[in-house]
């Protein structure tokens, strides 16, 4: 068999820090029993261990956000991510989507190796907690991440300048992204001197320094707590970006897991690595699209390559996953629609053409009443509904159109920002459709998107952001326009009043 051949089928991408998305969870969880399910098997692990259940916290009216995660206890965050990412591989299985690989990026390198059937979820879940509590112990909360628009070699050289022994690269995502770690007050130096050097940075959503040689004197223990965790052959070939190599059968995955504690994430090299081997498809099985980012980052001139997301969320706020489904069935990826346990308990008097028809118009309905009763079933009603979310008032004084004497109209920012955007990144202007997802679907990531909406915001004379901005929230160049015309209409009446 040739490696074209080999790698045929996807390769599964399982994403680390950052990879939640809770909307996008949500909207899975209604038409997706896998979901649930997995999410059930961590909840008896989380009862155990810390008296309650994930899914109380994950599952709700409205959809949590990563940032709320981060501000409840580390391990939830942590396992929100994992067990994002068995669900989606969870229904891509069940779709009939046979992968050649597994790749996990960070944390996601435990969720490809429960994925592959070294351990049960539920033990995958003990690992996690493992991994989290002895991280937090070392560090503490003292520790954190920023990612660079700059190469490793160029990262490297930022740290020899600043002559930090605490500093460390712990990831490289591609060749103009690299992610330091270490204590606050060394990524604070880090940062400011980013920005008299006009190099892009942004601190990650990550609750400690991950991939750093301190927490060498904790891996020791970590190992011991997991080693003798009763484990399965891997069923799918498991691939590590930071051990660049395949697991063998025969290793322990305990001491290798402890190895990623101060090994940095050569995620680069992996996919250069995959490619040259003959992988073309990419799916990512996690929450957010930020893998998929890097892979075109880091294959951007190869021909023919797919890359699919699953719980992301695309224009119109819609879920993912049913368009990579079904891309995947086009190309013949994928050879069923994950109904088929389904249809023999429900309804085994129908063929499976007859309830994927049925369940197609009206399995979003079932899902949602059983989700509800499951609901109603483990916990009591919560009271009160989601505030109303409104956008901004009008300022006072405005003139026809919603424009302020001296300030331009929406329509002349969209133009502006859309000029700038494609100037800088080199794209035709017509690409920058108001809705289109600058991450997600231009493949712009996180770094450039705060470099970029700096660039505009001082193109306009508006002043630096709070450091509590997030980024997340402006996505599209529609709502990057809405945030510069609301804050030129604000900063205008301010400046009148003084």
């Amino acid at each position: 068999m040739t490696g074209t051949q080999q790698y045929a089928d996807p390769v599964l991408l399982f994403p680390g820090q950052g990879g939640f998305d809770g909307a996008a969870l949500s909207r899975a969880a209604d038409g997706y029993p896998q979901v649930r399910a997995v999410f059930e098997r961590i909840d008896t692990v989380t009862r155990q261990t810390h008296g309650r259940a994930l899914s109380s916290t994950l599952f709700r009216a409205t959809p949590v956000e990563l940032t709320e995660l981060l501000e409840d206890e580390p391990w939830v965050s942590q396992l929100a991510i994992y067990g994002a990412g068995l669900a989606a591989h969870r229904i891509l299985t069940e779709h009939g989507v046979r992968p050649s690989v597994l790749v996990g990026h960070s944390l996601g390198e435990i969720t490809a190796l429960v994925a592959a059937g070294g351990y049960s979820v539920e033990d995958g879940a003990r690992i996690v907690l493992s991994r989290t509590a002895a991280i937090a112990g070392k560090d503490g909360g003292t520790g954190a991440m920023v990612a660079l628009a700059a190469s490793p070699a160029r990262t490297r050289h930022l740290i020899g300048l600043l002559e930090d022994e605490g500093l460390a690269v712990a990831t490289e995502n591609h060749a103009a992204q690299t992610v330091l770690s270490g204590p606050r007050e060394a990524i604070a130096r880090v940062k400011a001197i980013a920005g008299h050097l006009g190099t892009g940075c942004v601190e990650l959503a990550a609750g400690f320094a991950f991939h750093h040689p301190a927490l060498a004197s904790v891996a020791p223990d970590f190992a011991a707590s997991v080693r003798n965790l009763p484990r399965g052959p891997l069923a799918t070939p498991v691939y590590s970006p930071i051990l660049q190599r395949f697991y063998d059968q025969d290793e322990s995955l305990g001491d290798r897991l402890a190895d990623h504690f101060t090994l940095p994430v050569r995620f680069s090299s992996a996919m250069a690595f995959l490619h040259e081997q003959g992988a073309r498809v990419f799916v990512e099985a996690g929450g957010r699209a930020v893998l998929t980012s890097l892979v075109r980052k880091n294959l951007s001139t190869v021909d023919r390559l797919t890359v699919l997301s699953t719980l992301s969320v695309g224009r119109d706020h819609t879920l993912r996953l049913p368009d990579t489904l079904a891309e995947l069935r086009r190309t013949g990826l994928a050879t069923g629609d994950g109904l088929e346990s389904l249809r023999r308990y429900l309804a085994p008097e129908l063929s499976a053409a007859e309830f994927s028809t049925f369940w197609t118009t009206t399995g979003h309905e079932i899902a949602a009443l059983v989700n509800r009763r499951l609901s109603d079933f483990r916990t009591a009603p919560e009271d009160g509904v989601g505030a109303v979310e409104t956008g901004p008032a009008e300022p006072a004084g405005a003139g026809p159109g919603g424009a302020s004497a001296g300030v331009p109209s929406r329509e002349e920012v969209v133009a502006t920002v859309r000029g700038l955007y494609a100037q800088a990144l080199e794209y035709p202007e017509e690409v920058f459709t108001p809705g289109v997802l600058l991450e997600a679907e231009l493949g712009v990531d996180s770094v450039k998107q705060v470099e970029l909406l700096s660039r505009a915001s001082a193109h306009f004379g508006l002043p630096p952001r709070d450091a509590d901005f997030r980024l997340a929230d402006y996505e599209t160049l529609d709502r990057i326009a809405d945030l510069i015309h609301h804050e030129l209409s604000g900063h205008r009446l301010q400046g009148a009043s003084a």
